[in-house]
């Protein structure tokens, strides 16, 4: 692909359902930035409510936001989203630009957020997905995400070189976990992928209650997980971590509980068997790691 004249030069992709509650902070911490994108497509996804009217009030001042309206989903999913971003991607993958980014409508960051994460990106060409550390709003206050940043980039900042974004062929449009595949895709394709702690991304909402109520959201990534393809030990030790979240142990149990579910149903994978293969084989190393005493390493 033909490099970018400017190295730096990004766009932002954005999908919002009915977020007039929170996507005027979020453009507002965008137009902050030190370093601005080249464009900023957010696609209004059947909003019923004042979205539509707040980004083309702010867009009629800044010209590098653009509104794109698609039709409802009848139930907001990730799968949703990943069609939205895709064909807002159509509209401007022939931009000049060397990084395309995802930015959920419902987070705000310092002015200096971008400029942070390009740069840490330029200083290693090998990194095709980066972002911050994702603080979720709950009981009424910011909680650090739990994920291991050498591993994993939340899904409402995930930042990919464009050569990457192209290679994994966007985001695949499966009901959940939508970011987790980029994660996989983007390692089988050669690429690193980093998060990078000390960038603090406040959300304003925890993940995946947009629609559900909380406790619904850990049964549900426990299905999404075994429809991902987890590997039932590593999953296990990935559900244990969530007790450092809110709803701390009941979330655990709710996952296992999901997970358990989907298996005794044999409800079906959302991904290919060659993705299922190299995830199984990715998981096993970490689990040996973890056994074995090696630094860096989490389930």
């Amino acid at each position: 692909m033909k490099e970018s004249m400017n190295p730096t030069a990004y766009l932002l992709l954005t999908a919002a359902r009915n977020e007039e509650a929170h996507i005027e902070g979020t453009i507002q911490a965008v137009i902050a930035q030190t370093q601005k994108p080249v464009r900023w497509m957010i696609v209004s996804d059947g909003s019923v409510d004042r979205t539509d009217e707040i980004v083309s009030r702010y867009a009629a001042l800044h010209p590098f936001i653009e509104l794109m309206r698609a039709s409802a989903d009848p139930t907001r999913n990730f799968g949703s989203k990943a069609r939205a971003i895709n064909a807002a991607y159509e509209r401007v993958r022939r931009l000049d630009v060397s990084f395309v980014g995802v930015l959920d409508a419902d987070v705000t960051f310092d002015p200096s957020y971008y400029a942070a994460v390009l740069q840490r990106m330029l200083d290693a060409p090998r990194l095709g997905l980066a972002g911050g550390m994702l603080f979720d709003w709950s009981d009424g206050q910011f909680i650090q995400q739990v994920t291991d940043p050498d591993w994993s980039v939340s899904g409402p900042i995930q930042l990919f070189r464009k050569d990457c974004f192209e290679a994994i062929g966007g985001y695949l449009p499966v009901r959940g976990g939508v970011d987790a595949v980029a994660e996989v895709m983007t390692r089988m394709k050669g690429w690193k992928v980093q998060a990078f702690p000390e960038l603090h991304v406040m959300h304003h909402r925890q993940t995946g209650t947009e629609q559900r109520g909380l406790l619904s959201v850990f049964f549900q990534r426990g299905i999404e997980d075994y429809q991902l393809g987890y590997q039932a030990l590593f999953f296990a030790g990935h559900a244990l971590r969530r007790i450092r979240e809110p709803p701390w142990l009941l979330g655990s149990l709710l996952m296992a509980t999901g997970y358990a579910w989907a298996f005794l149903r044999r409800t079906p994978r959302k991904v290919p068997s060659d993705f299922i293969r190299y995830l199984h084989t990715e998981q096993w190393t970490r689990i040996r790691a973890r056994f074995y005493g090696r630094q860096g390493e989490t389930l």
